[in-house]
């Protein structure tokens, strides 16, 4: 009987920890999912104004991943939803430079440089929806010699990163990079 007593709770353990908690997209609805944390203690602060510039500059490892970069924002936006529910507080500001750069075209010319369609355009039409204002270095646009008319419309044209980081780094902006 003791066997079987062991038994049964050693299957129900089992049980209980091996089922996968689900990912949640609060925010970003196809994209970053994260898990919510109910005992976590350090949250989003209800009190602050969340201004964040990212220096983005990773593209996806192949031609057919996300940008790890734009992903990762979509995390983060949602995980900030999940921690608290305060996106109407987040300001958020991409400065898409380096191998992000290619994530920005359009599919055609995607198409084109790859030979695939673009895996990054509903992500960062989400991103968009969401409130986040992306931009494009101009100068990793000529380098990579990559026309401004094959950018797509959700993405504004800086002169260049370190303008779009110098200007938003002034105004308070806290910087992540990814």
């Amino acid at each position: 009987m003791k066997r079987i007593l062991q038994s049964l709770l050693l299957v129900t353990f089992v049980c209980t920890c091996g089922r996968a908690q689900e990912k949640i997209n609060p925010v970003v609805q196809n994209f970053g999912g994260v898990y919510a944390i109910p005992e976590a203690t350090i949250r989003p602060d209800s009190t602050i104004q969340y201004k964040i510039v990212v220096d983005l500059k990773s593209g996806g490892e192949k031609p057919s991943d996300y940008s790890f970069g734009l992903h990762n924002v979509a995390r983060m936006l949602n995980l900030h939803e999940v921690g608290g529910g305060f996106n109407d507080q987040m300001t958020v500001v991409l400065a898409i430079h380096g191998d992000a750069t290619f994530a920005v075209l359009d599919n055609a010319a995607y198409k084109r440089k790859f030979g695939i369609n673009n895996p990054n355009i509903d992500l960062i039409r989400e991103l968009k929806v969401a409130g986040v204002q992306l931009t494009v270095c101009g100068q990793s646009l000529i380098a990579r010699k990559i026309k401004s008319i094959t950018v797509l419309p959700e993405v504004e044209i800086s002169i260049s990163m370190l303008t779009t980081m110098a200007t938003c780094q002034m105004k308070g902006f806290a910087v992540f990079q990814f």
